[in-house]
């Protein structure tokens, strides 16, 4: 029997044929789309951790030189002391309001580096116009900072979004978290130019307060759960 291609039946079958079609190959493509997204993800978020501790990673050799590095990660704080650290989304547990501050996983990556050992912190927040996070690490005395990595989703070019350049990281450089009994100090970020020097203080990024501001309320938030930890280990 010859199909009439002008009927509406022989129309709507079609249009079904090619939306099964369609809808199957776009599904084939998300899936392909996502393992290289989540591989580009999980590279991105080697070579920040890495970069705390002033070792420079590619996508190429992320994995490589995560596992020459990192010795040793794990949760110090939280909802499940047995989740494997680096499986922690930090964004995500920040942005459920449901999730109560203690409830949050603390991961803690172990790193060596020159027959040194390193501390690195991962720290969340918020910017001016959305999530801003990063990386410190504290030198074997749990309290010294030697290296600190910022990013950002949306910030402002040339403002809020400088914070993911070394001229403001490297401020943090040789400030400590704590002071000789302990007791946790935060890093305060300054407008007026005092920031210079080891006090517990940097200076913030002019037009960009909002965003320096965010970036001391999420260390120092964070920052002081691993102090208290650190202070369990003495």
């Amino acid at each position: 029997m010859a199909i009439d291609k002008n009927s509406n039946g022989y129309t709507f079958s079609f249009a079904i044929v090619m939306v099964v079609v369609v809808g199957a190959l776009l599904a084939v493509a998300s899936q392909g789309l996502k393992t290289r997204q989540d591989k580009n993800a999980t590279d991105k978020k080697m070579i920040s951790i890495l970069s705390a501790i002033n070792v420079e990673a590619t996508r190429d050799n992320a994995q490589e030189m995560y596992d020459k590095y990192v010795v040793d990660s794990k949760i110090i704080a939280g909802k499940d002391l047995s989740a494997e650290a680096f499986d922690v989304d930090i964004k995500k547990e920040f942005r459920d309001k449901k999730l109560a501050a203690t409830d949050r996983n603390y991961p803690l990556y172990i790193c060596e580096k020159d027959s040194n050992k390193y501390y690195v912190i991962p720290v969340i927040g918020t910017g001016l116009w959305g999530p801003i996070w990063g990386f410190v690490a504290l030198e074997s005395d749990y309290s010294t900072i030697y290296g600190a990595t910022f990013d950002h989703k949306t910030e402002t070019p040339g403002l809020g979004a400088e914070i993911k350049y070394a001229s403001y990281s490297d401020q943090y450089t040789g400030e400590t978290v704590a002071d000789t009994s302990g007791v946790f100090q935060p890093i305060i970020v300054v407008k007026d130019g005092s920031g210079s020097g080891l006090n517990s203080k940097v200076d913030g990024i002019t037009g960009g307060t909002i965003t320096s501001k965010g970036v001391e309320e999420m260390t120092t938030r964070t920052l002081g759960v691993y102090v208290n930890y650190f202070n369990t280990l003495n």
